[in-house]
């Protein structure tokens, strides 16, 4: 249960969450709509030498959001959570107006998964009348989905930015889910020097394979079930892979043919190599993305999965370049 504590100029809540910490008492967690009211609690978390863990979102959870707050919690101490629907991500008559929001039932989550700090401003608050600085990671961002959502990612490398200069975290937590979008994000941070460890997790699913995504909620129970194919296509290309083919046409041919099953509306089956995102004719040794994008009903959906593949030996594994962000730093 969510208890409303304090209210400050409109801009700060306080909830009493249901956490479980060690002493086996409560902890507070805090709601703010303000810039400073961010940088005033990080600097007095991290005069006390503690680690600040960020998850940005666009808000409307689900348990793949809650599992990166569980890893943020874990690996850090104080956890904040951005929710913030970034109108700078999107494009031309694309879903902006009625992506889902609902600051009260995501704050409820929240305060279940351990989050000490909500940031939830208004646009306003990011982005005054004169702003117009713009941002762009080159051709990382011109591929897969930046092909057919031109400037997508040159407002999420901006958002994340700006979040980052906020919250001064220490460690940011994204999902594989979004892998082209975590690429371009630990290429912008090693790029620009931030003194910020970006850590993955794995993709959550639903039993049934289905990546989850707040965009789900647009699907019919018949359209759910056909979207299905994405994953699925994308477990016929790995076992093509373990099972020793590398010619990237066959394999997009096989997955074609789950996807054409289903009735999707595809947008790009591709596989690259992971590091720049270029189509490889061959899968060879290293580490390769294999992504799907398509639309089923009036949701846009991505999924996919990255190979490890050294010989004949196959396993599933994360887009982490530390290595990037070492070079930056």
């Amino acid at each position: 249960m969510i208890i409303a504590t304090r209210l400050r100029n409109d801009a700060f809540y306080s909830f009493k969450g249901s956490f479980a910490v060690p002493d086996g008492g409560s902890f507070w967690m805090e709601v703010v709509k303000k810039i400073k009211d961010v940088r005033e609690k990080v600097r007095v978390v991290k005069g006390d030498g503690r680690v600040v863990g960020f998850v940005p979102t666009m808000g409307a959870l689900h348990e793949g959001h809650l599992s990166l707050v569980r890893k943020a919690r874990s690996e850090s101490d104080f956890v904040v959570v951005s929710i913030f629907v970034n109108p700078t991500q999107f494009g031309p008559g694309e879903d902006y107006e009625r992506y889902p929001r609902d600051i009260d039932r995501d704050c409820k989550l929240l305060e279940g998964v351990g989050c000490d700090l909500v940031f939830a401003p208004e646009a306003s608050e990011l982005y005054s009348p004169q702003f117009r600085t713009r941002m762009t990671v080159k051709s990382l961002s011109e591929v897969l989905c930046g092909k057919s959502r031109p400037g997508h990612f040159d407002g999420v490398v901006l958002i994340v930015a700006k979040l980052f200069n906020i919250v001064q975290p220490d460690i940011a937590f994204f999902g594989q889910k979004d892998a082209q979008q975590a690429i371009i994000i630990q290429r912008m941070v090693s790029d620009l020097n931030f003194p910020v460890r970006i850590s993955l997790h794995p993709t959550v699913r639903e039993d049934d394979g289905l990546a989850m995504s707040s965009r789900n909620t647009y699907l019919t129970q018949g359209e759910r079930s056909r979207a299905t194919a994405l994953y699925r296509s994308l477990k016929v290309a790995r076992d093509m892979i373990e099972n020793g083919e590398r010619d990237s046409k066959i394999i997009r041919e096989k997955m074609l043919e789950v996807l054409e099953g289903a009735d999707i509306d595809m947008d790009y089956v591709e596989i690259v190599s992971a590091s720049d995102l270029r189509s490889v004719e061959k899968v060879g040794d290293g580490v390769v993305l294999i992504a799907v994008a398509g639309r089923v009903g009036k949701a846009r959906l991505i999924d996919n999965i990255a190979l490890e593949i050294s010989g004949m030996d196959v396993r599933e594994t994360l887009v982490e370049f530390p290595e990037w962000v070492e070079d930056g730093q």
